[in-house]
Formats: structure tokens, sequence, C-alpha cells
């Protein structure tokens, strides 16, 4: 038996001294913005050192009890007991999705209002490795922090557990179901092996291609069939020959999941499943009707009927980062002895999709990254599950609960920060209606 060849790794290593490189003379952007009273921020970050067990149970214990897209019933339920140990309102099952969390904080009539999110589900067989138990804590350290001088905000805080974001969108069910109405602006921190406050996230949609065609006898009467697994092979194709005509940032991704049973029996079904991803919505509408153009063309060439289903779950859109609320993100940062790093220290190849994409085109808002793991350690392997229940996951709540924190304070405290936040959102192209934007 033969084995496969190891792939070379002079790629990666490329990319890893272009890194080291990089982030010897990067250096994290400033903010011009003042942000909060000393003093009231300086309350909010004790008032997460207050609740610092709490959260790193929170962090060990969601490790230790995964559950995946819509099933996280015992995490929502941990997370809701954390809310209510403080004398906090919370309800459960929100926006039509019963594994979701809200808890509102001061007063809309004072100011204005920004949503804290926190995810919580894991992946199938290898648990949290995504560190969204990390992502939870410190949503909940903030929120946390944030209520214990509720009486001296400027506005309204909103904590939203968003479940099933591991390739269901969970957000963009919750958007349709009315979580982001009247919230202004919405954060929430990612870990990862790298502090940066801003990174690439592509937007993501699923495909299935299903080829109907004429089943016959491959031997006697071949001539009397329509080869579904010929069109599949001939898409499959198709696309591989796309990707030279593809900008560099675009991905696309696909397997056939059916293709027939019996080698004696011209196949009359083939199935397709697909993922399209791309670094703007208007790039990955684009790259969506090219992959329809092949997948008509292979039926058009092999006689069989074809049918394009697209996201079984909500597309997710790349992220559109708000630079002046990552600004004060980075000034909480380096509070904490971190310092934030710039988009484009780290290469944009390594790229994945996020459902928070759907809510920074509805309102403004900011995914940052906080390291909790070794910059070798991938996303979504067993390396970073380990790395995702370590003291560094621990410390990443801990000071990502407290950049969240401030970075909300600062948002309802600074009217010029504000200003600034929606006058980016605008010029960047404003708010886009989410659910038609594929149709």
């Amino acid at each position: 038996m033969s084995r496969p060849t190891e792939p070379d790794h002079a790629y990666l290593q490329s990319i890893d001294e272009r890194t080291r490189r990089l982030l010897a003379e990067a250096v994290p952007d400033p903010s011009p913005f003042g942000g909060a009273s000393p003093d009231l921020s300086d309350d909010v970050e004790q008032g997460v050192e207050a609740v610092a067990e709490r959260l790193r149970h929170v962090v060990q214990s969601l490790h230790a009890h995964p559950e995946t897209a819509y099933r996280e019933h015992r995490s929502v339920m941990l997370l809701h007991q954390e809310l209510t140990r403080q004398g906090l309102d919370a309800t459960l099952g929100v926006h039509g999705v019963e594994t979701s969390v809200r808890a509102e904080i001061g007063s809309a009539d004072r100011g204005p209002t920004i949503a804290i999110l926190a995810e919580y589900d894991a992946l199938p067989e290898i648990g949290h490795a995504c560190g969204h138990n990390v992502i939870a804590a410190a949503g909940l350290g903030a929120f946390l922090a944030l209520a214990s001088v509720a009486d001296r905000l400027p506005g309204r805080v909103v904590f939203l557990g968003t479940p099933a974001e591991e390739g269901h969108s969970g957000k963009e069910v919750m958007a349709r179901n009315g979580a982001f109405d009247g919230i202004d602006a919405a954060i929430m921190v990612h870990p990862y092996g790298y502090d940066l406050a801003d990174q690439v996230w592509l937007g993501r949609r699923l495909l299935t291609i299903t080829f109907t065609g004429v089943e016959a006898h491959a031997s006697a009467q071949p001539f009397m069939g329509r080869n579904a697994l010929d069109a599949a092979n001939l898409a499959y194709q198709g696309i591989g020959l796309l990707r030279q005509q593809l900008p560099p940032s675009d991905r696309v991704h696909t397997n056939i999941s059916e293709g027939g049973e019996s080698p004696n029996i011209i196949p009359g079904r083939a199935v397709l499943k697909l993922y399209a991803r791309s670094q703007q919505p208007a790039t990955l509408r684009d790259l969506s009707a090219r992959l329809e153009e092949v997948a008509r063309g292979a039926a058009l060439m092999t006689g069989t009927g074809v049918e394009l289903l697209w996201d079984e779950h909500p597309p997710s859109l790349p992220i559109r980062t708000n630079s002046a609320l990552t600004g004060r993100w980075v000034a909480a940062q380096q509070r904490r002895g971190r310092s934030p790093l710039p988009l484009g220290v780290v290469s944009e190849t390594l790229a994945a999709s996020t459902d928070f994409g759907n809510v920074s085109y509805r309102i403004p808002g900011m995914h940052p990254l906080i390291r909790v793991a070794e910059p070798s350690t991938a996303l979504h392997t067993r390396g970073f599950a380990e790395a995702a229940r370590s003291g560094a996951a621990e410390q990443g709540a801990l000071d990502g609960a407290v950049g969240l924190a401030l970075t909300a304070l600062d948002y309802l405290s600074d009217e010029s920060l504000r200003t600034a936040v929606h006058e980016e959102f605008e010029a960047q192209g404003g708010a886009i209606d989410v659910p038609s934007y594929f149709a």
C-alpha cells in the first residue's frame, strides 16, 4: 500500500518569516479619542477582576462539555446562571433560537445602545477547537463588569448569547428575528494565535448541486442513460479550471457526496456539496453566479437536469471592521500589557469565515483577535482545542472582557468617538439588506 506524499512546508514557512518580520516592525494604531473618564474605566476594569474566578470557571466548564450548533442547552444555561447569580434579568430562547440568551443594563433613554456578543457552540468531535468557550467568558465578563456600574452608564448595553456560529450562521437567524433592532453597534472578540486588532474574514455561502440523469445498464444499454456522475465530474473539473480566473482571496472547496452505488448502473443522481468564500459581498455574489454557470454548463453537456440549492443555512458575509472602535480596543488591551497589531501583519491567506460579518453590515462592529495559543496553532485543530483550556485561554478571557467592557464604555461615553464610528460606517457603504443581498 502506498502512502500520501508529505506536503511541503515551504510556503507556510515563508508566511511565518514574513509575519515575524512585520511583527518586529509593526506598531499598534493609536486612537485619537479620549473615551470614558479614567475613574469609570478603572472601576469597570476592577469589575472584571471581581468576577475573574467565575470567568475561569466558564472557560473550563464550557470546554469540558462541548455542544454543537443549536444543541447548546447546558452551555446557555451556564451563562444564564452566571447572569442571574449577579442579580441580572436574563431571557432564554430569544429571537427565534432556543439556545440563545439576552440581558440588558442601563437605559436607551440615557444614550446609545451597544451589544456585546458571546458564542459558545463547539465543533463535532474536536470540541472547542475554535475557542468559543473563551468568547463566551470574555463577553460575559465584560457585561458583568459594566453591570457593576450600570447606574453610571450613559446608555444601554445588551448581552446577546448567539449560538450556532459553526456552519449555521445563528446570528443571521437572530438578526432576522429582531436581535439587533434598536442597537447602534456590536462588539465581540475571538481567540487566536496572535493579538490582532483586525484580520481578514471571508464571506461564505453553501451550495448543493444535484444532477438528475437517467439510469441504464452500463454494459447492455449505456446509450439509454444520462450520466449524473459525468455531470458532477464535469462540474468538479469546471470549478477547478475556474480557479485560475478568480481573485486571489476567493476560495471554492467541494466534494461529490453522492455518485451512484453500483458500477454497472449509469448513475441517475449525483450531488456536489460546495463552499464559496470571498472577501467582499459583491465579489461573493459574482463568484456565486459563475459557479451556477459551471453547474448549468455541466448539465447541458450531459443531458442531465440540475438543481441548485443555495444556503441551507444563511450565508455569512465578510467582516466590515470599524477602525474607530478597534482603536479603543487597542487602547484597552495596552492597559493589559498586550499590543494588538493592525491589519496586514498576519497573512490574509490565513482567512476563515464567521457570521459576525452579517452583523457588521447592519451596524458598526469590531471582531478583534486575542492570543491564547502559539502562532503556529491553527483554529479548528486539536491543538487549538487544547490551547482553549489553558492558562493562556483563561487570561485571554479576562483581558478580552476588559477590552470589550472598556470599548463599550468608551462608545457610550465619548460623543466624538460615536460620531467617527458612524461616519466611518456610512463611508464604507452603510447598512445593506442582508437577507435579500443574494436574492
